[in-house]
């Protein structure tokens, strides 16, 4: 078998990593309907934390979405922490999502969700 040496040119070059990432999660995946969480998100450039980042957060229940209150600035490891009371708005077993997002130098970054699902 021989490969043509054009079919190396074919290939497209692999894309470079964004500058900056982030990511959100939840205190506890499986809380109870009427508890408070804890949603934490982390905002990296180049993988170092970057702190006075504002972040704002959306909570995606089933019936209905909330634009928490809270706008935390990163801290020196580029962490931030909002608090969620569930106050039995999901219903039981059903998942539900929580966009945050960073401002950095006029710029939005998105993280992926966190998640949780009340038991």
């Amino acid at each position: 078998m021989t490969i043509n040496p054009s079919f190396q040119a074919q290939l497209t070059q692999v894309p470079a990593a964004p500058a900056y990432r982030c990511g959100a999660w939840s205190s506890n995946n499986a809380p109870g309907a009427y508890s408070s969480i804890d949603i934490y998100a982390k905002l990296t450039k180049s993988v170092a934390g970057v702190s006075g980042a504002a972040a704002s957060a959306v909570v995606h229940f089933k019936y209905m979405d909330i634009t928490l209150d809270q706008r935390p600035t990163s801290d020196s490891g580029g962490f931030v922490t909002f608090t969620l009371p569930l106050e039995g708005r999901e219903p039981h077993q059903v998942p539900a999502t929580v966009d945050v997002s960073f401002t950095v130098a006029g710029k939005r970054i998105v993280c992926t969700p966190a998640f949780f699902t009340p038991q």
